[in-house]
């Protein structure tokens, strides 16, 4: 029987089939508990990374909100202003001595009269603006908190998982890493090359009623003695997956 140097030791072709067999199984019953988590994993992850996004949102509209404010106090400053100085000059057109000074106060209160029209004008946009985002900061909130609520929930389905299944999945990869460790670089490579690319992670099956496990087409029958005699490693022409007899199976794995 072939045999192939690996870490100072000796393994057969048929070692090397039934180390692959054992690291399918092994790795199935992995995906098998990926499985039961479901999409929550990425579930989560979307749910964070919304609710990062909309504390960004509403953070600056709450800074949007005070600077559109702060614009309000300041037109209400400047309002107080004019009106003093609309006072002042119809306090000083009581003392004029003559029409021209009397007309130029008076153009000087009308143009403050307008700088008031204009910066109430202001001050409704402003506002405007300030209950629209008011508005917008209390849907984002009400959504913000529906979400955090849901994290909340998946999270805690997830923990739960994580907890029935944690020692159980470390346990597995344990075996896994053990039993990769006797298997050569090159052919590793190989099966999770195949495992990566096959939509059940299957990338050895065996030959059962005389057609390949994985894509379930016909296997010819020299090929199947070909795999029987486990003197190399064979794959399907057909998926690419590697091939074992099903005695391998019957005999268990490592």
């Amino acid at each position: 029987m072939e045999k192939v140097k690996l870490h100072d030791s000796e393994i057969s072709v048929e070692e090397r089939l039934r180390a692959l067999y054992s690291l399918q199984m092994v790795d199935s019953e992995i995906d098998k508990i990926k499985t039961l988590r479901g999409e929550l994993p990425l579930e989560v992850q979307d749910l964070e990374d919304e609710i990062a996004g909309l504390e960004t949102r509403l953070a600056n509209l709450k800074e949007e909100v005070v600077n559109l404010e702060k614009s309000v106090a300041k037109k209400n400053n400047e309002i107080t202003e004019a009106e003093t100085l609309i006072n002042k000059y119809e306090e000083q057109q009581k003392n004029v001595r003559n029409n021209r000074e009397f007309d130029s106060l008076s153009k000087e209160i009308e143009y403050q009269n307008l700088e008031i029209e204009l910066f109430n004008k202001k001050i409704k946009e402003f506002s405007a603006l300030i209950e629209e985002k008011k508005q917008v900061i209390e849907e984002s909130e009400t959504i913000l908190a529906e979400r955090k609520s849901d994290l909340d929930t998946k999270k805690s389905e997830l923990d739960e998982i994580i907890a029935d299944t944690q020692k159980e999945e470390e346990s597995l990869y344990k075996k896994s890493e053990k039993i990769e460790s006797v298997i050569e670089e090159r052919l590793l490579t190989a099966y999770k090359r195949i495992r990566s690319n096959a939509r059940n992670g299957l990338a050895v099956v065996p030959v059962q009623r005389d057609a390949c496990g994985g894509c379930f087409n016909q296997i010819p029958p020299q090929r199947q003695l070909d795999i029987k005699s486990r003197k190399k490693i064979i794959v399907c022409e057909y998926c690419g997956r590697i091939l074992v007899d099903d005695e391998i199976i019957k005999e268990g794995h490592l």
